[in-house]
C-alpha cells in the first residue's frame, strides 16, 4: 500500500455515526453496571461476518480484574483458511498512537520537557512555522507566521496545525508533496520534511487529526537518545510482557498474521500479502509513532489493562496514576470549536493521544459507553477503550478497511447493551 493511501485510511478513521442530542427525561433507564452477555457479543460477531463487512473478528474483555469474554469469529486469511484466534496478530494502525503518547509521558514524568514548551526546544525545525491563509489576486497560496509556537501539549492533543495526507489545500498538496512518511525516510527525516510543510492553521485554534504523533515519536529519540522502536521495547512492551507487539516481526509469525481485507464495490477483497505485510517484515527505516505496530489481543489488553490500574500492571509501573489521569482528561479549550470529525466519535473531548467520553450517549445512533472512558481505533476498524466507572477493558480485532464505524456501534451494543447510557448519576 502507498504511504498517501496508507495516511487517508487512517484519516478517515474518524467517518463514524453522527450524533444527536436528546432531552435528558427522554433517556431511557439504564443499569448502573452492564452485565456481560457471552451470547449476544458472540451473535454481534458472527454477523459481522455474515453481512460482510469483515472477514474475522474478535474480542477480550476484561472486568473487575479477570477475564470475562473471549470470542472469534469468521477468517484470519480466507486464502489459507485460517480461522482468527486468539494468537492471531493483526495490524493496530492508529492504536499504536496510544502507545507513543505513553512513551512520551514517560519522558514527561522524568522531566524531560514541560508540556507548554516550544516543540522547536527540542526539534528546531519547528521554528518560525507558516501558516496558510487563503489565496491571493492571483489564486496563489498565502501565508503568514505563526501566531504562536507549536507546543508540545500541542502535537499530544492534535492542535499543531499539521496535515495528514491528501486533501484541498495547498498545504495537503504541500504535504503529498514532501511525502514525510514514507517508509524510507528515518524518524528524523520525517520530521524535517514535515515541518517544511505550512500549517493548516494556528497552533491552538483547531483540532485537526494529524502526524503529530510521528512527531511525538522523533521527540521520543531526541529526549530519551535511544531509538524509538527499542525505547519502546524496554520501557512498554518487556515490562509488560507484551511478546507480539512490534513494527518489525520475525518472520517465523509469518503464519498467525491476519490478510487484510479492503472493500470494493460493497466486497471485501483480501490483499495480497506481500503488500499487506511491508509494514512489519520489512526492515523499513520509519518506526512511526503514529501507525504501523502489529500485535495480539492478549498483548494489546495488557496495555488497556496497565491503564485501568492508572499505570501498573502486575506489579510493574509504566505512569504514575496522575499521568494516566492527565492523559485520560480532556485537553480541548472550549474555544477550539473546530473539531473536524472528532464530534463523530461521540459526546466526546480529546486527552493526550485518547478521546475522552465527556457525556452520555445522546441518542441511539452513538456509540455506548460511559462517562470518563477513553479509547481510540485503528484504520483497519480494530478498537480498545478503558472504562473505570464500570472497571472494564474491551479490544476488538478487525482488518477491514476503509474505517468502518458500524462495527463499533455493534460490538459497543453488544458489550453494553443497546439501551445503555452509563452509570447512575452520568
Amino acid at each position: 500500500m502507498r504511504m498517501a493511501a496508507i495516511a487517508l485510511a487512517i484519516l478517515s478513521a474518524g467517518a463514524a455515526l453522527p450524533i444527536s442530542t436528546a432531552p435528558a427525561h427522554a433517556r431511557a433507564a439504564s443499569a448502573e453496571t452492564p452485565t456481560i452477555d457471552k451470547a449476544r457479543i458472540d451473535a454481534a460477531l458472527q454477523a459481522m461476518i455474515a453481512d460482510g463487512r469483515a472477514a474475522g473478528t474478535s474480542a477480550l474483555i476484561w472486568q473487575d480484574g479477570r477475564e470475562v469474554y473471549f470470542g472469534s469469529a469468521g477468517l484470519a486469511d480466507r486464502a489459507a483458511n485460517t480461522p482468527m484466534r486468539r494468537d492471531t496478530i493483526a495490524q493496530i494502525y492508529s492504536m499504536t498512537k496510544p502507545v507513543t503518547g505513553v512513551a512520551l509521558m514517560q519522558l514527561w514524568e522524568q522531566g524531560k520537557f514541560r508540556l507548554d514548551d516550544p516543540l522547536a526546544r527540542y526539534l528546531p525545525e519547528y521554528a518560525n512555522m507558516r501558516v496558510f491563509s487563503g489565496v491571493d489576486a492571483t489564486r496563489g497560496p498565502r501565508y503568514v507566521p505563526a501566531d504562536r509556537p507549536i507546543t508540545v501539549r500541542d502535537i499530544l492533543r492534535h492542535t499543531a496545525g499539521f496535515a495528514y495526507g491528501a486533501g484541498p489545500t495547498p498545504v495537503h498538496a504541500a504535504y503529498v508533496a514532501a511525502d514525510p512518511l514514507a517508509l524510507t525516510n528515518s524518524l528524523a527525516e520525517a520530521s524535517r520534511r514535515l515541518a517544511a510543510v505550512p500549517l493548516l492553521f494556528h497552533p491552538g485554534k483547531q483540532w485537526e487529526y494529524s502526524a503529530a504523533v510521528d512527531v511525538q515519536a522523533a521527540l521520543v529519540e531526541t529526549l530519551s537518545g535511544q531509538p524509538f522502536a527499542a525505547y519502546v521495547r524496554t520501557h512498554i512492551f518487556e515490562p509488560l510482557r507484551m511478546t507480539d507487539t512490534a513494527w518489525r516481526q520475525p518472520d517465523a509469525k509469518r503464519s498467525r498474521f491476519a490478510a487484510m481485507n479492503v472493500k470494493k464495490d460493497g466486497k471485501l477483497i483480501q490483499q495480497d500479502a506481500a503488500e499487506a505485510q511491508k509494514l512489519n517484515f520489512h526492515d523499513n527505516a520509519l518506526t512511526p509513532g503514529g501507525f504501523g505496530l502489529a500485535s495480539t489481543l492478549d498483548d494489546y489488553q495488557r496495555f488497556a489493562r496497565m491503564l485501568l490500574n492508572r499505570g501498573e500492571l502486575d506489579g510493574v509501573r509504566i505512569l504514575k496514576p496522575s499521568t494516566v489521569e492527565l492523559m485520560a482528561t480532556d485537553q480541548l479549550d472550549p474555544a477550539i470549536t473546530e473539531r473536524a470529525w472528532l464530534p463523530g466519535k461521540g459526546a466526546v473531548g480529546f486527552g493526550l493521544d485518547f478521546a475522552v467520553r465527556k457525556a452520555p450517549p445522546q441518542s441511539a445512533a452513538e456509540n455506548r459507553g460511559a462517562v470518563g472512558e477513553f479509547f481510540w481505533d485503528g484504520a483497519a476498524s480494530t478498537l480498545f477503550w478503558v472504562d473505570p466507572a464500570n472497571k472494564l477493558t474491551a479490544v476488538f480485532f478487525v482488518q477491514t478497511m476503509p474505517y468502518d464505524g458500524t462495527l463499533h456501534h455493534d460490538f459497543r451494543a453488544a458489550v453494553y447493551g443497546r439501551d445503555y447510557k452509563g452509570p447512575a448519576g452520568d
